[in-house]
């Protein structure tokens, strides 16, 4: 096994799969794929609704209706109940490429020109296809429709050019359209009668009108790529809406049979699917650059506006970084992005602002990309300063400047650093002080420069006199750390030479040489502890104070990509192209665990609870999140689940917290991790800890209610008795009883017989043992009380008070009866048993207490009793006066430190 298990990734909105719409009564529901999994979200808000499955291969196609949803994955189709896979649909020898919904049936064809015939009503009885139609060898389909009113026809297009209407009832091909000796990419079915619209690969969209085989009208896109997605409007408006591979959506109108507007840069990637809602003015769109988008027509021009959106990063990330405690991760990608997601809810998640990028590109008639800030390559945060100015700062590729960032706003600062402005080279490394006040900057030419984040202005420079050039480094600034208390900031150049600065004197009191090239550092404040990785991939650990080594850590065999500490300082992390992730032991100076994954780590960070460890990848466009089995688990040492040497191969994380960690065609777990049943058991809960006692989980106030039960009682005495109704309802005569039941009475009967029955049943339950005596004495004699306990704990405070008055003896007649003294000595045994054992010891307290205060008396007079009252005092003192002791301890420790005067 290893410490840190697959648990999800988060980040991803949709892949290279359309998406299906369907409605359920008042609301639209998106259904998209993510990967191996799919995701609903609701179209009101694009809020995030259900997260489908892990399947064994990626997902082709997917098709919904109502609750069901339908997903090719490979050669095999799974349905889905909401979440639940009802079953598995196997015919198709070949991949499975497309999906259509079909009144109460399910058309699937695959890459080979098979269209199979699926229902799914009664699907668990049946799980075979109910008609099955070959398609001809020169045949290649790539998209299907239904036209509107078309009774068991579908038109399904290939990428010959051609088009066929087939009858799926009689499986007869009716008709075959010659096309545009272009292949056709999309089709789609107007609201008009016989009139569609076919998307070719040479950018031209023909409206067609199917039944007299015409073409009605062409359009043609002014960009270069095929018409992906189509899409007619359905509120009255005659527009018809295209996207292309370029990213643009394009919207013609019909009646004018000209183009109406273009949606520029409407994505990063190629449009995938373009849906307009039924009677609104609304249109989403998806792209393989990981977002969804709604796009409303209410301008008075005619063009449409951004309305909401749901995205991630088009480009895998960077640099990551935990926040706000480990609720929130910072991510900056290679798509320029600076994007906060929340590993709580998916809606909290968000890209930050670079202030108005649209208004500004359209006004200067530019493309976006061409204004947002290049690739952040490095950042540094402090929570502390997040209410009062801008609270990060960012290193952006091939840029001389810093930017700052305000994370209360989730917008881009007002500030730019700007290091030696005279002679500016890139910056390539960046850390804010921990009292969130400055910000020190690294360019590639060795100058280091301190800001002030409030106002933006230099706070001096620090300068090397050793060095041949007036600069820090002689070389590029690798990495920048400050300590804890603002005295030391220590930085590395490339050329493996470490120094320590004074932080407000700037002087270089110590300076140390690694021996290679230095590729990345991280700093510890807590142990003063700095890790340098160097180009000779050894990690070593140096104490700043000291300036010395003190650990150095091999095992890596390809370049270093990230490392990080735990917040306690105990483990340091480490990733390397190789696909290892390798968590080493600071204090032991060994390797405790390691995974392998096919993926490369780019970078990790570990949240300050140490509970999940995010890492991003290779190619990757998501962040994936790892759960630290030490925490969530009942073993008292990591060894437990550390693999020490060991190499062990996970898979990544997936979308979906179900079968997380499969091998991609395998059902198997993945990992050569022991099996679950060598893993040592969690702790039980009546295991004790040394000197304490464990307390109950009874609520306070129904024990409190035990011990006050008469005062209670007084209080809700009422003042005056009850007044019988004018009109009383019909109800049964029942009598009550101690275990709750309802016991009616019989009707009516002046029959003697039948009063004496009654007597003679009134006298036999009075002498039978009640429950709670029967519970008592199985306890006893089991010699385990923790049933008993469990029983008396279900009752309420005053059927607990009546069971124990029960049991108390009037008069002087104990003596010749010795058996009515058993309960209550069976109790005083309770009561030895478990403050012995330290078990609900708040719980048994108070029933000691109203105990001893019915039967005191008798314990009093009978010496029997004695003996056993006196067992339990000494039980008791013994047990608390350990307690007692380290409160004690406790208390003389505040009550100095209350008195003392700083």
């Amino acid at each position: 096994m290893v410490i840190f298990e697959p648990f999800r990734a988060i980040g991803y909105t949709t892949t290279s799969v359309p998406f299906s719409v369907q409605r359920l009564g008042t609301e639209a529901f998106v259904t998209v794929s993510v990967g191996k999994a799919f995701q609903i979200y609701n179209c009101a808000k694009l809020t995030l609704v259900l997260v489908g499955p892990q399947l064994p291969k990626k997902i082709r196609a997917l098709a919904s209706y109502r609750d069901y949803t339908f997903a090719a994955y490979g050669t095999d189709i799974a349905v889905f109940k909401r979440s639940h896979q009802v079953a598995t649909w196997s015919a198709h020898n070949a991949k499975v490429n497309l999906l259509l919904l079909f009144g109460e049936h399910i058309l699937s064809v695959d890459v080979e020109g098979n269209l199979y015939i699926w229902t799914f009503k009664g699907i668990d009885e049946n799980l075979d296809p109910v008609g099955h139609i070959k398609l001809e060898e020169n045949f290649t389909p790539s998209c299907i429709m239904h036209p509107d009113t078309y009774l068991n026809k579908v038109i399904i297009g290939s990428q010959e050019g051609s088009l066929q209407l087939w009858n799926i009832s009689t499986k007869k091909k009716l008709y075959e359209f010659k096309g545009w000796k272009s292949s056709i990419c999309s089709c789609v079915s107007s609201p008009a009668l016989d009139v569609v619209a076919v998307g070719c690969a040479d950018g031209k969209i023909h409206v067609h009108n199917i039944r007299f085989d015409e073409e009605l009208v062409t359009f043609a896109h002014s960009t270069r790529g095929a018409v992906t997605a189509l899409s007619f409007s359905t509120d009255g408006q005659p527009l018809l809406a295209s996207g292309g591979s370029s990213g643009v959506i394009s919207i013609w109108n019909l009646e004018k049979r000209r183009l109406q507007s273009v949606i520029k840069e409407a994505h990063d990637g190629s449009i995938l699917s373009l849906h307009f809602f039924v009677n609104e003015p609304v249109l989403m769109s998806s792209s393989s650059d990981n977002s969804i988008k709604m796009w409303i027509f209410d301008t008075s021009d005619g063009d449409a506006r951004l309305l909401r959106f749901r995205s991630g990063h088009s480009a895998p990330p960077q640099c990551i970084r935990f926040y706000a405690n480990g609720r929130h991760i910072l991510s900056a990608g290679q798509d320029r992005a600076f994007r906060l997601f929340s590993i709580i809810q998916d809606q909290q998640s968000r890209e930050l602002s670079q202030r108005h990028i649209t208004k500004r590109a359209k006004k200067l008639r530019v493309k976006e990309e061409e204004i947002k800030l290049k690739p952040v390559i490095a950042f540094d945060c402090a929570e502390i300063r997040e209410r009062d100015w801008c609270n990060v700062v960012t290193c952006h590729m091939d840029t001389a400047q810093a930017y700052v960032w305000r994370l209360q706003n989730f917008v881009l600062g007002e500030h730019i650093l700007k290091p030696r402005p005279e002679n500016p080279t890139p910056v390539k490394a960046c850390a804010i002080s921990a009292c969130g006040n400055f910000a020190i900057l690294g360019t590639a030419g060795g100058w280091i420069e301190r800001f002030n984040l409030q106002s933006g202005s230099s706070r001096g420079n620090y300068v090397d006199p050793s060095e041949r050039s007036i600069c820090a480094h002689d070389g590029e600034v690798v990495g920048i750390a400050c300590d804890s208390t603002n005295t030391h900031m220590i930085s590395a150049g490339y050329h493996g030479d470490i120094k320590v600065w004074d932080f407000k004197g700037r002087g270089v009191p110590s300076r140390w040489e690694v021996g290679s090239s230095v590729v990345r550092i991280v700093f510890n404040r807590l142990n003063g502890l700095l890790a340098v990785a160097a180009d000779d991939l050894i990690i070593r650990l140096f104490d700043v104070v000291a300036s010395r080594m003190v650990r150095k850590f091999e095992g890596h065999t390809d370049r270093v990509t990230d490392m990080c500490f735990s917040e306690d300082g105990k483990w340091l992390l480490s990733s390397s192209m190789d696909g290892s992730l390798r968590v080493w032991d600071v204090i032991l100076a060994r390797q405790i665990d390691a995974l392998h994954v096919d993926v490369s780590v780019t970078a990790l960070s570990l949240s300050p609870n140490m509970d999940i460890l995010a890492t991003s990848h290779v190619d990757q466009n998501g962040v994936y999140l790892w759960v630290n089995q030490s925490m969530f688990s009942g073993a008292s040492k990591v060894d437990s689940y550390a693999s020490g040497k060991r190499v062990v191969s996970v898979k990544l994380p997936s979308v979906s917290l179900t079968k997380g960690s499969e091998a991609e065609d395998s059902d198997e777990p993945v990992g050569n991790s022991e099996q679950l049943k060598d893993a040592p058991a969690l702790p039980s809960l009546v295991q004790q800890i040394p000197d304490l006692v464990t307390l109950s989980s009874y609520p306070k106030s129904q024990w409190q209610s035990l011990i006050n039960l008469d005062i209670i009682k007084e209080r809700n005495k009422p003042i005056e008795p009850p007044k019988k109704p004018e009109k009383a309802p019909f109800f049964l005569p029942s009598v009550p009883s101690l275990s709750g039941e309802i016991m009616f009475k019989p009707t009516g009967s002046t029959n003697e017989e039948a009063k004496g029955g009654e007597e003679s049943s009134r006298i036999k339950a009075a002498l039978a043992p009640s429950i709670f005596l029967q519970a008592l004495q199985s306890s006893a004699e089991m010699k385990n009380f923790s049933e008993f306990t469990d029983f008396i704990k279900t009752l309420s405070p005053s059927s607990l008070d009546m069971e124990l008055r029960i049991l108390q003896i009037v008069g002087d007649e104990d003596e010749e009866e010795p058996e009515k003294l058993l309960p209550i000595g069976l109790l005083l045994d309770y009561f030895i048993h478990e403050t012995a054992c330290r078990n609900n010891f708040d719980f048994v307290q108070a029933v000691i207490r109203v105990f001893l205060k019915i039967h005191g008396e008798t314990i009093r007079r009978q010496s029997r009793l004695q003996d056993k009252a006196s067992k339990l005092l000494d039980v008791q003192c013994n047990t608390w006066q350990r307690v007692d002791k380290m409160f004690q301890s406790a208390r003389c420790m505040v009550t100095f430190l209350s008195n003392s005067q700083f």
